[in-house]
């Protein structure tokens, strides 16, 4: 069963603005591996494509920006299982490494992934509230 992901934060306030350098190269990343659709493209006013999971929409744009200082932030129903799903579509990371972190006053168990674009992913799961 494919996780479930509930929200979606950009890192910079915008996960439908995500800079990447190359939509076309960074798609294929994130439908195989992270279990996103295609949603849509665009090539106005840049080139981008909104990528979607049940629940959430993140998009990729060529916008000049630096993917290694963005990135967004995924709360997911079970990190686990979030991770077990990323490995069997060919992550390649053997460990996730997990952590328990506080944010926002709740604390979360939580992973990261880098994309081969950059940008960073935290997916995490609320623990308390």
């Amino acid at each position: 069963m494919k996780a479930l992901f509930k929200n979606a934060w950009g890192y910079q306030g915008d996960a439908m603005n995500l800079p990447v350098a190359n939509v076309d190269d960074a798609v294929a990343f994130y439908t195989s591996v992270m279990g996103f659709a295609v949603d849509s493209r665009s090539d106005d006013p840049v080139r981008s494509v909104v990528l979607t999971r049940p629940d959430v929409k993140i998009a990729l744009a060529e916008n000049g920006g630096d993917p290694t200082q963005d990135g967004c932030a995924f709360e997911v129903d079970d990190v686990e299982n979030v991770f077990a799903e990323f490995q069997a579509n060919g992550l390649g990371k053997e460990n996730a490494d997990f952590k328990t972190e506080n944010s926002h006053g709740s604390d979360w168990k939580v992973f990261y992934v880098v994309a081969p674009d950059g940008l960073c992913y935290w997916l995490g799961q609320r623990l308390t509230n």
